[in-house]
């Protein structure tokens, strides 16, 4: 799973000023994880719409909201790669959510045994 070099390189970006680019690493590296532990349980996700039903699913087998919220956060940020609509500032204080989601996730496969 290539999710954390997409946050790191989504920082870089950030760095350089590009907030379009970072945005897009930033969902890149929230998709990859979402289909790993949604693959871990044998279910395969082929469409964005796939990728919202399981992590609404998921919020409610674990009882947290939260995560469809941080999930809205890092689509939101899919959305500004191709509409560049987003401050820089604003995906620099956007980063942290999709950090905070992608270890949610990361733990939700380690306990998925």
């Amino acid at each position: 799973m290539n999710n954390r070099k997409y946050l790191n390189e989504a920082e870089e970006l950030l760095t350089k000023g590009d907030p379009v680019q970072a945005s897009e690493k930033l969902w890149g590296a929230t998709a990859e994880v979402v289909k790993a532990v949604a693959a871990k349980r044998g279910i395969k996700l082929r469409s964005h719409r796939d990728l919202w039903e399981f992590v609404d699913e998921l919020a409610d087998e674990l009882d947290d909201p939260e995560i469809v919220k941080l999930f809205s956060i890092a689509n939101a940020l899919h959305q500004n790669f191709y509409e560049a609509w987003m401050p820089l500032g604003v995906v620099k204080k956007n980063v942290e959510a999709v950090k905070q989601l992608n270890e949610r996730l990361r733990e939700i496969m380690r306990s998925d045994v």
